[in-house]
């Protein structure tokens, strides 16, 4: 279950250290920080292609069902007996229903990953569900997404795929927000992140969030509160504010354009002033990163708007290096997506 809205991050991860330490012996891995896994269960497994399996599961920690869909690595049907590193993809703002499919549906991510041998695993995280347990005013409870990402989902994917401990996670916009936020609060369990035109700056424009999640017909303090009540709850799921929690030599993958229009985009695009402000958080916080001794990869690539071509090209450029963090290979008479990155170390 969600642990209570308020409690730090060092204070989560050491609670749920131990709570998983049993279940990562069991798998034969070493002991990483999640949530308990609370009874969460499989309800209909769908292979809707080759490397597709869509996962249907019953979560406590959301009281509600949702999908989780994976991309299998070659070789998977005929090891049923292997572990398998993991990368976690996370989907952005707003689809209220098929979040978890917008990577397949707005990308060519299985192309990018056909020679990749790890598990790409693209779960469901709401709307605007911004990769957090609720606060809910300070009771907790659904939607605990942190809780089903870390906690619930892991022991599914290891007895249905294989997925073993060695994890990375990347996402776009909102997905990029959860991933430096997740390997930020609770250290270990990622062994890289990468973001894509993530707001990694939350509390630089608390009314935005709020005004997105009245957008889709929500409370906006019962995500973190307010802004200025809760100024720990929203600092707690602050990518720039939680740089200082991740080890010295992290690797983190940083991209973004600055909104104007660019390669990718439409002849008629208009300048995007979000992308431009989100630039502004990631050109922040690969400063803050690099001061305090991560292993930065930035790609602030100029033009460029808040689009799916410019993430498809960041995830594939990010690709090796979160591949080889986990110690994925690339399958025999195969190699590493080759683009036109722009990225820096």
């Amino acid at each position: 279950m969600p642990l209570p809205r308020g409690t730090s991050p060092r204070a989560r991860f050491a609670v749920l250290s131990g709570l998983l330490a049993v279940l990562l012996l069991l798998a034969g891995q070493p002991a990483v920080a999640a949530a308990p896994a609370g009874g969460a269960t499989v309800v209909t497994r769908e292979r809707t292609g080759e490397r597709v399996l869509d996962l249907t599961i019953d979560s406590p920690a959301l009281n509600a069902r949702v999908t989780t869909r994976i991309l299998l690595p070659p070789g998977h049907d005929e090891h049923p007996g292997r572990t398998w590193p993991v990368i976690y993809l996370l989907h952005g703002c707003c689809n209220a229903d098929r979040g978890w499919s917008d990577w397949t549906a707005s990308t060519d991510v299985a192309a990018i990953t056909a020679g990749t041998e790890a598990l790409i695993v693209m779960p469901e995280a709401g709307a605007v569900g911004y990769y957090s347990d609720w606060w809910n005013g300070g009771l907790g409870g659904a939607p605990a997404w942190e809780t089903f990402h870390l906690g619930e989902l892991p022991e599914l994917l290891a007895a249905e795929v294989g997925a073993g401990g060695r994890r990375a996670v990347a996402g776009a916009s909102m997905g990029g927000t959860g991933a430096l936020g997740y390997a930020a609060r609770f250290p270990g369990f990622f062994r890289a992140a990468a973001s894509y035109s993530g707001r990694l700056d939350t509390q630089a424009d608390a009314p935005a969030v709020m005004a997105r999640l009245e957008d889709h017909g929500l409370d906006p303090l019962a995500l973190w509160g307010d802004p200025v009540q809760q100024a720990d709850v929203w600092a707690e799921h602050n990518p720039y504010a939680l740089v200082g929690d991740l080890p010295a030599g992290f690797p983190v993958y940083v991209s973004s354009g600055n909104g104007a229009p660019g390669p990718l985009d439409p002849a008629d695009a208009a300048h995007s002033e979000l992308e431009e402000q989100f630039g502004e958080m990631a050109a922040a916080y690969v400063e803050r990163a690099r001061e305090r001794g991560l292993d930065v990869t930035a790609s602030l690539y100029g033009p460029g708007e808040h689009e799916w071509p410019y993430w498809e090209r960041e995830f594939a450029c990010s690709l090796p290096l979160l591949a080889d963090s986990v110690g994925a290979r690339w399958a025999p008479g195969t190699t590493g997506p080759e683009e036109n990155c722009s990225a820096s170390g």
